[in-house]
């Protein structure tokens, strides 16, 4: 089947209606047959239906005008077509398509068969018209529509029996967007979208030959023959060819869309002539809503632009051009082995950005950046799963997955382990030997390759290992039998393994389909979580904190305060040292954060009467000289940074966490901070420590993806660790500084 057969149907449709219209004697002028929907656009399968409107011109003899209509009908239904057909005027035609943006759309494909030929021709241009004019208004509507149809159908890429017209990533999508580029807001890859269309009409035009019918469901027994239409060696390669063009339709209409709503909260007047650049990463910018390189980027110099581009879309939730993911797969160079710890943040940052992280993952998937960042992807690609229960195949179930697990983060010690081994639980499928068993040594070796160090890799190793474990042991054991426990902690001994499982367990659930992750099956995978807490003998404890000893510059002394800046790699270091006092952290922090530095890890302990804090920072050349000024301001109180560091809402933010853990040290107490990671975080905790007259003792600053995760070791500035007292106002008044609102 190829488009010559589609348009040698359509031929033949036209002779029959020509001829049916003729033999009615269909007058020349006044009225007009025209053909709408699949029929207009010339693209008739095997089965399909004639979709007709005699549509007649202001002032024809209505009388005439219907005994026409029938003697034009009944020829057609005597020939043995499908006939779906309408009689309106031209006023009719054109009032619905103002009442109905589903008309208006199809109407765009209108196209003369037999008489009239300046009716048709109006029909089409004043619609045209109106649908430019009123895109801004009918679009919303059209949105909606989609939606509401793909909520109700599904994806083309991921149904069991995959709906070729309806489901997301169909033809009927391909119509949309053709629609949308007729109100010349935005642009679609034509060429691109036309490829798709037609080899999704051949598909169809092999299913009705297969079916005998005209349906656009592929049933099971439908492969076999589809492969061999298609030249396929097999049913798998068919179902392949099938999903991958529905997932680069479903791609170019998501990438359409976002455009649309970009272009619609615009307005005409408020829309600059030239793109403006807004520079948020290194190399990298924002372009109406798009992630972009900066003018005069060299991507044959950095390694890391793809992924810190791509990590930039997916946390701000707007779209990575194509354009921009294609030349940096040609043109970076490739990543080293093992990876630098920035491109190793980066990807933590893509995975943990949330509902972010899928449209940007498809721009990767569809540019072939995927082959680059992770070769082990086309192992599972388009792979379906075995089990009915899951929405997706097997490529999109472990994006989702990471999707689940960014909203977990503040569960877990290392974030970064969870979105990585949610990437990775699943790089086992399609192996004969159980996928976990299979899929274990593969996530060992990525993760190595990525620059994890020996325990994480052995973490994500155990992860993708066991993530089946506690849902299987929780929904399958008896859980008071002392055994059932035993069976999960032989091969779970930590509680950082146990709550990084957890976490993966929920959200491996929560990808698979709503009854996958049931109140029932909660309540047993987490108070199965909770006996297992329990039973290990204490509590996790912070990495006892041992600070190398530093000479101590001329002049901290006397009342100096000593800024150094290093270049490193990826950014700089800053030592600060000076006389140890309550609220030195809090000032420091306060300098970073007033001047936008962006804080990746700091140390901050105390030497005999000094304190000495490092900070890992990722830009590169600071003026160290500048940021002592702005520290003598701040400790002069010329400024006031409280006002401008004040926590702020930012939309998808989840809650901080403030816990205390008793169980971490004799000496101090020690207190955890999990929050959304902002420019200020650090300031905020330390200054309202401060406020309460109390020392941090040591500090363990880390940001994990999108969460900043800061141990501080607290005492009273005269005496040793909080009370019980104490220690829950430092944990009241620290929540209440880092909550936005």
């Amino acid at each position: 089947m190829t488009a010559a057969e589609r348009a040698a149907r359509t031929e033949a449709a036209d002779a029959l209606c020509l001829g049916a219209y003729d033999a009615a004697a269909g007058p020349d002028s006044g009225v007009a047959l025209v053909a709408v929907g699949g029929y207009g656009r010339g693209e008739l399968a095997p089965y399909s239906d004639l979709d007709v409107v005699l549509v007649a011109d202001e002032g024809v003899d209505e009388q005439r005008w219907h005994e026409l209509a029938s003697q034009v009908w009944y020829p057609l239904w005597d020939s043995g077509a499908k006939l779906d057909h309408a009689v309106r005027t031209l006023p009719e035609m054109l009032s619905a398509a103002e009442a109905d943006v589903r008309v208006a759309s199809g109407l765009l494909d209108a196209r003369h068969v037999a008489g009239d030929h300046s009716i048709a021709l109006r029909l089409r241009t004043t619609t045209l018209a109106l649908w430019r004019r009123q895109a801004r208004e009918r679009l919303p509507e059209l949105r909606e529509l989609v939606r509401s149809r793909h909520r109700l159908v599904g994806e083309l890429a991921h149904l069991s029996l995959p709906d070729l017209k309806e489901a997301e990533g169909g033809l009927r999508d391909a119509t949309v967007l053709k629609s949308l580029t007729a109100t010349w807001l935005v642009d679609v890859p034509a060429a691109d979208l036309e490829r798709c269309r037609q080899q999704l009409l051949d598909v169809r035009d092999l299913l009705h030959a297969a079916a005998g019918r005209g349906s656009d469901r592929i049933a099971p027994e439908h492969w076999e023959p589809l492969a061999e239409g298609l030249g396929l060696p097999d049913e798998a390669a068919a179902q392949r060819y099938v999903r991958e063009l529905g997932r680069r339709v479903t791609h170019l209409s998501r990438l359409a869309w976002r455009r649309t709503d970009d272009a619609l909260r615009r307005t005409p007047a408020a829309r600059p002539r030239r793109p403006e650049l807004e520079r948020v990463a290194p190399g990298i910018a924002l372009s109406r809503g798009e992630i972009v390189l900066q003018a005069g980027v060299k991507p044959a110099s950095d390694s890391v632009l793809l992924l810190r581009a791509a990590a930039e879309a997916a946390t701000r939730d707007v779209v990575l051009a194509p354009p921009t993911a294609a030349r940096l797969v040609r043109e970076c160079p490739p990543l080293p082995d093992p990876w630098p710890d920035e491109a190793r943040q980066q990807l933590v940052r893509l995975l943990a950005a949330g509902p972010g992280l899928l449209p940007v993952w498809e721009t990767l998937d569809e540019t072939g950046a995927l082959d680059r960042i992770l070769p082990e992807w086309e192992r599972i690609r388009l792979l379906p799963h075995a089990s009915v229960i899951h929405r997706f195949t097997v490529d999109r179930h472990v994006v989702e997955t990471c999707v689940e697990a960014a909203a977990l983060i503040r569960d877990v010690s290392r974030p970064d382990v969870l979105v990585v081994a949610a990437l990775l639980h699943d790089i086992g499928k399609g192996e004969l030997t159980e996928h976990s068993v299979a899929g274990a040594p593969i996530a060992r070796a990525i993760a190595t390759r990525m620059g994890f160090g020996p325990r994480e890799v052995d973490l994500i190793g155990q992860l993708v290992r066991w993530h089946l474990l506690l849902a299987d042991i929780a929904t399958t054991r008896d859980p008071d039998d002392p055994a059932t426990i035993d069976a999960l902690l032989e091969h779970v001994d930590s509680l950082d393994a146990l709550a990084l499982l957890t976490a993966l367990s929920e959200a491996d659930a929560k990808a698979v389909s709503p009854k996958a992750w049931s109140s029932w099956r909660a309540g047993l995978v987490l108070d199965l979580s909770r006996r297992a807490r329990a039973a290990l003998e204490r509590g996790s404890v912070p990495p006892a904190f041992t600070a190398e000893e530093i000479p101590i510059p001329a002049g901290v002394a006397g009342g100096e305060v000593s800024i150094v800046v290093e270049p490193v790699a990826d950014g700089s270091r800053v030592t600060v040292v000076a006389l140890d006092r309550v609220g030195l952290l809090a000032d420091v922090a306060a300098v970073l954060a007033l001047r936008r530095v962006t804080v990746r890890a700091a140390r901050l302990w105390s030497q005999g009467e000094h304190g000495v804090s490092v900070w890992d920072v990722a830009e590169p050349d600071l003026d160290a000289r500048a940021l002592n000024d702005q520290l003598d301001a701040i400790t002069s109180r010329r400024v006031d940074p409280a006002a401008r560091l004040a926590a702020r809402p930012v939309a998808g933010d989840l809650d901080p966490a403030v816990v205390v853990r008793p169980e971490a040290s004799d000496h101090a107490t020690v207190i955890e901070i999990r929050a959304a990671d902002r420019l200020g975080v650090v300031y905020l905790v330390s200054a309202a420590l401060a406020g309460l007259d109390m020392t941090v003792r040591s500090a363990h600053i880390s940001t994990l993806g999108p969460q900043a995760v800061d141990v501080f070791y607290v005492q009273e500035a005269a005496a040793g660790a909080l009370s019980e007292t104490r220690a829950a106002e430092a944990v009241r008044v620290v929540r209440k500084a880092i909550s936005a609102g």
